[in-house]
C-alpha cells in the first residue's frame, strides 16, 4: 500500500500530504478549490525548504517528495488509493457526504480514515458499506513536526484495519496512540475544556490573555499558552469541538464560553484571520 489520497488541502491536509510524500508514498491531494490546492503545494514546498535548511531533508529527497504529489478537484481521483485520509472542514454533514462518495469510488479494501478532531468515527462509518475499514487518524498541527497520531477505533473497525493504520503511522515516524470512539477522543476532551476555561478567565476579567498564557507557560511548563494555541487551532474549530463535546456528553462543563462565541461571530478566528486573542500580520 503506497498510494494515498488526502481529501482537503487546508492546514491539516497539506501537512498530511507533506508527511506521506516525504516517506515515499504517492499522494493525491484533493480539494474542490483550485486556489486552495495551489496554496497547499506552495506551503508544502516552503515547509520542505525549511527542512532542507535545517539539514533534516536533502534537496534530492525534497524534490522527489514534491514529485510524488498530484492534485485533483474530484473525489474520483481517490479511486486507486489504498488509504484515504479525509481532512475536510469539521462539519459532520460534509464529512458524511464525502465518505458516502468515497465508499462508492474506492475499492472495497481501501481504508477510509478521518482526521476529525471530535466527530464520531462510528457515525461516519455508518455512511459507508464498509465500517470495518473506517477509522480515525487524528494528526496534530503542525503535522510535519508533531509526533502524535490519535488512532480512533469505531464500533465496527476491524482488528486488521487498526493494525494497518498503527503500522502506517509508525512508519511515518509518528507515535500512534489508540483511543476509543467517544466525543473529543483523548486530546481534545482534555485540551478544549482547558482552553474554554482560559477564555472564561479573560471574559470575567481574572487576567489578560497575555497573563493567562504566561501562567500556563511558566507555571505549568506548557510550550504555548492555551489562548495562543486556540488562535493557532482556529477559534471556530475550538467552538465546533466544544459543541460536539457538549452535545455528545451532555455535561454543562463543556458549554462554550460566551466570549468564544462572540469572537467567532465577529470573525476573529485567530491566526488565519489575523486576529483572535492576539493580532497577527497576514
Amino acid at each position: 500500500m503506497k498510494g494515498i489520497a488526502v481529501v482537503g488541502a487546508g492546514t491539516m491536509g497539506n501537512g498530511i500530504a507533506h508527511v506521506f510524500a516525504q516517506h515515499e508514498w504517492d499522494v493525491t491531494l484533493i480539494d474542490v478549490d483550485k486556489k486552495q490546492l495551489e496554496k497547499a503545494l506552495a506551503t508544502i514546498q516552503k515547509n520542505m525548504d525549511r527542512q532542507v535548511k535545517k539539514g533534516a531533508l536533502s534537496e534530492a529527497d525534497r524534490d522527489a517528495a514534491l514529485e510524488r504529489i498530484a492534485t485533483s478537484g474530484k473525489l474520483d481521483a481517490a479511486a486507486k488509493a489504498g488509504l484515504v485520509v479525509e481532512a475536510a472542514t469539521e462539519d459532520p454533514a460534509l464529512k458524511f457526504s464525502i465518505f458516502e462518495t468515497l465508499d462508492g469510488v474506492t475499492p472495497a479494501d481501501t481504508i477510509l480514515a478521518s482526521n476529525t478532531s471530535s466527530i464520531s468515527i462510528t457515525e461516519i462509518a455508518a455512511h459507508t458499506k464498509r465500517p470495518a475499514k473506517v477509522i480515525g487518524m487524528h494528526f496534530m498541527n503542525p503535522v510535519p513536526m508533531m509526533q502524535l497520531v490519535e488512532v480512533i477505533r469505531g464500533l465496527g473497525t476491524s482488528d486488521e484495519t487498526l493494525a494497518a493504520v498503527m503500522e502506517i503511522a509508525t512508519a511515518l515516524g509518528k507515535t500512534p496512540v489508540e483511543a476509543s470512539d467517544y466525543p473529543g477522543f483523548v486530546a481534545n476532551r482534555i485540551l478544549l475544556p482547558m482552553i474554554n476555561e482560559a477564555v472564561y478567565c479573560v471574559m470575567e476579567g481574572v487576567a489578560t490573555p497575555e497573563a493567562v498564557d504566561t501562567v500556563m507557560k511558566l507555571g505549568m511548563n506548557h510550550p504555548m499558552g492555551p489562548l495562543a494555541l486556540a488562535d493557532l487551532i482556529g477559534l471556530d474549530v475550538c467552538l465546533s469541538i466544544l459543541e460536539v463535546l457538549h452535545t455528545g456528553l451532555g455535561d454543562s462543563k463543556y458549554r462554550a464560553c460566551p466570549l468564544l462565541r462572540k469572537m467567532v461571530a465577529a470573525g476573529h478566528l485567530g491566526r488565519k484571520t489575523g486576529r483572535g486573542f492576539y493580532e497577527y500580520s497576514r
